[in-house]
């Protein structure tokens, strides 16, 4: 533990009220922020993407379940890879107890990843997880939501300095390099109106954060992230924290 500034319980106080000033104007700005997203122009969803499913072929409308809003996380599990992304199964963990809730509130909540179905069911029988999870390789679904990269996209990167981080979750994702950075982590809403499928939201990257709880939470502890100059990544799946 590095060595910190220490106080009285009257400057503790002092300084947290100060800081509670700007919590509260980022609470407030966050709220904003959600307004102006569920502000955003619907898109109609014009072609016919096909998944395979648990329960056989489905199409984009079907993944709603009857729901009239459907969420849908990108998990990095492309068909090379022998078991799903490290980082996006740690998303999983904080998104499969949220299912039942978000159900509640007229909200579907399924993975889709690139892979063959059965080895997304094999991986999701070992996490314990209960949520719904598609294949979409059959299709260009998450080509066209810019969450799938071709090696000629890619080169630049293949040709550069390889982060240790990156070959780390490729080797534990049982593919190469290339295989993995094909896909993407990402997040996407639709609207079910009418009949018709409209998307209403994507994201990726760190706006992926508030699907990662212990982000979060780690903010809130004396050290933060304290991710600052590790080369390899931290993150495990949550049966391998231990191994060597």
């Amino acid at each position: 533990m590095p060595t910190h500034r220490v106080g009285t319980q009257e400057e503790f106080e002092a300084a947290r009220q100060q800081l509670l000033v700007e919590e509260k104007e980022l609470t407030r700005r966050g709220d904003e922020l959600a307004r102006k997203r569920r502000e955003l122009p619907w898109v109609p969803v014009e072609k016919d993407y096909r998944f395979e499913t648990e329960g056989g072929t489905k199409s984009l409308a079907d993944l709603f379940d009857g729901r009239s809003q459907l969420l849908i996380y990108h998990f990095m599990f492309g068909p090379p890879y022998e078991a799903g992304c490290p980082v996006c199964s740690s998303i999983a963990d904080t998104l499969a107890p949220n299912v039942i809730h978000l159900k509640a509130r007229d909200v579907t909540l399924i993975c889709s990843s690139r892979a063959p179905i059965d080895k997304l069911l094999a991986y999701r029988e070992r996490m314990g997880w209960s949520f719904d999870w598609v294949s979409a390789g059959g299709s260009d679904f998450h080509r066209d939501l810019g969450l799938q990269y071709t090696e000629e996209e890619l080169r630049p990167f293949l040709d550069g300095d390889i982060p240790p981080a990156v070959n780390q979750m490729a080797k534990l994702s049982g593919t190469d390099v290339l295989g993995y950075v094909t896909e993407g982590p990402g997040m996407s809403a639709y609207a079910l109106s009418d009949g018709s499928v409209h998307r209403t939201y994507v994201t990726t990257a760190r706006g992926l954060e508030p699907a990662m709880a212990y982000y979060g939470l780690l903010d809130r502890t004396p050290l933060g992230r304290h991710e600052d100059g590790e080369e390899i990544h931290w993150l495990r799946r949550h049966d391998e924290y231990g191994k060597t």
